[in-house]
């Protein structure tokens, strides 16, 4: 048990570890509901290494396989682009080759930081037939494996470092920064690497959390239909390996409430966030009214509006995918907003006109 929650020996970031990372940011939004109060709780993962969640996961893939890679061959990874923005510049720091295997859903913005770092991107656009490119972006790595033994691939997709960092990490801080207030914790899902280890975390420690799997339509990461998707870092097109019972309880969103979810939270309280935080605001809306209601959700957002700019903060994007806004937040007010920083006191903002459109 002690070893969930022992975060003292980190190493730094500067050196490819997950050492001394600093709690990202949790922000306290406060809402009225049909003119009930409810407090919704965003830990902004943008604020951690490299702009997302996937940089803790990059810093401990790193250190799993450190040890077995030729810095003059490297590694290879498949990605939607923010575990191969931050394996980009774990192995730039180490002067170690990379090679990230995209696809045409891949934020342009982060493909070209991937570039700008010295990392090499391979776009697969083959569908996999199951509604993505997963399974043909790995199917290009097994064959490059083939043909490059010495070459090696972290495997975000099964590697226990992934859920083992969430473990250690990123649940404590949530506990800790919450003050161990009794609420549901809303993960999205697409490796399912990181509800696994909250999950593992949250058995261990019994933490008074209701652990929520959140994923989109379209999706079979938690044993779903496979089907058409259109946002990135949510859903895949195959159960995930680190939960291979699923997940219970989940809620499903669709693409429309995710994006019309980061446009309600943008307008409302001035907080960008990315596509599949939308979908986890959209669940968390939905738990509020739902019987019994939730007083009190935690969504863990993956990243930042940053990512986003040329997809769901598009009009024109939006209206090519059809995904014209709906109204997620019917009778739904911001009323306050309240920064809680790692240390020190939080800051309380008003909000203005927070009712959605």
């Amino acid at each position: 048990m002690a070893d969930l929650v022992d975060t003292s020996a980190h190493s730094s970031p500067s050196d490819g570890g997950s050492r001394a990372l600093l709690p990202t940011p949790v922000v306290k939004v406060t809402v009225s509901v049909d003119g009930l109060p409810r407090n919704l709780w965003l830990k902004l993962e943008s604020h951690g290494p490299h702009g997302s969640v996937k940089g803790r996961t990059a810093l401990a893939l790193w250190e799993d396989i450190a040890g077995r890679v030729d810095p003059g061959v490297g590694i290879i990874e498949s990605t939607s682009g923010n575990l191969g923005l931050a394996l980009a510049a774990v192995t730039a720091s180490h002067g170690v080759p990379f090679t990230a295997v995209v696809d045409p859903r891949s934020s342009a913005s982060v493909v070209a930081a991937v570039r700008a770092l010295g990392g090499r991107v391979v776009t697969i656009d083959r569908p996999d037939g199951s509604g993505g490119y997963l399974l043909s972006r790995i199917a290009y790595i097994r064959e490059r494996l083939r043909t490059e033994p010495r070459l090696v691939w972290p495997d975000q997709y099964a590697n226990p470092a992934s859920p083992r960092v969430h473990a250690r990490g990123t649940a404590p801080e949530l506990w800790a920064q919450t003050m161990g207030r009794p609420m549901s914790v809303l993960v999205a899902v697409s490796t399912g690497g990181t509800l696994a280890g909250i999950r593992d975390y949250a058995a261990a420690i019994r933490p008074a959390w209701e652990l929520v799997g959140v994923d989109v339509a379209g999706s079979a990461a938690l044993g779903g239909a496979a089907g058409p998707r259109v946002l990135s870092g949510i859903g895949a097109s195959r159960p995930s390996a680190f939960l291979p019972g699923g997940h219970r309880p989940t809620v499903s969103v669709s693409p429309r409430e995710a994006v019309s979810a980061c446009l309600w939270l943008s307008a409302a309280t001035g907080l960008g966030v990315g596509g599949s935080s939308g979908a986890l605001i959209a669940a968390a809306l939905r738990l509020f009214r739902t019987e019994p209601p939730r007083r009190e959700v935690a969504c863990l957002c993956p990243d930042g509006a940053d990512r986003y700019l040329d997809t769901v903060y598009a009009a024109e994007w939006r209206e090519r995918q059809g995904l014209e806004p709906v109204r997620i937040a019917h009778a739904v007010e911001a009323t306050a907003v309240e920064h809680r920083p790692p240390h020190g006191r939080p800051a309380v903002e008003g909000v203005r006109e927070g009712r959605a459109r």
